[in-house]
């Protein structure tokens, strides 16, 4: 009888353990997720890489076919003091200034002039205006005529502003700040 018994069970366990699912491994599909989202990842990265490197080619040839010393930031921020200013302040953060702009493609494309709209005040870091004219003041001085060229990323970016300014294009700034 125990000879049948432990066949029995045996025999059990055998026809349970074969209806039972297959395991979940919950590793395999997160593991996959993962490798995903890094290629997606990459890709975008060197599609950025890519558009950036297309901008710095067009500010660059601006600049050489304009016979202009354009100064590079750190920041992909390009300037180029054009008249100087004697005796100004340099401009900080939170310091208010008045500006007389026009703002352009690098195709010379007139897109917004305070001539139409007037001057503009701007409180440095801290107003509603593209965060590349913030930084890009800071390099200037009360008094000062320059031009700025600030990539798409930190003037209009990926969408451009819906109006004059396409999709991930550089401006040119021409400023005079009072």
């Amino acid at each position: 009888m125990t000879k049948t018994f432990f066949l029995f069970s045996t025999a059990i366990v055998l026809v349970l353990s074969a209806c039972k699912e297959p395991p979940i491994l919950e590793d395999e599909p997160a593991q996959s997720d993962a490798v995903t989202d890094r290629l997606i990842k990459e890709q975008f990265i060197k599609a950025n890489q890519k558009l950036m490197n297309k901008e710095n080619d067009q500010m660059d040839s601006y600049a050489k076919s304009h016979k202009m010393p354009f100064y590079r930031t750190s920041s992909g921020i390009r300037y180029f003091v054009y008249k100087p200013s004697a005796k100004g302040d340099s401009i900080r953060d939170s310091m208010r200034v008045e500006v007389d702009f026009e703002i352009r493609l690098l195709d010379g494309t007139l897109c917004y002039t305070s001539k139409s709209s007037g001057k503009k005040t701007i409180a440095v870091g801290h107003d509603d205006v593209e965060s590349g004219i913030h930084k890009g003041l800071q390099y200037l001085k009360r008094g000062d005529k320059a031009l700025l060229m600030i990539p798409s990323p930190l003037a209009h970016g990926v969408l451009g502003d819906f109006d004059k300014i396409p999709p991930q294009m550089p401006i040119l700034l021409d400023v005079v700040i009072y």
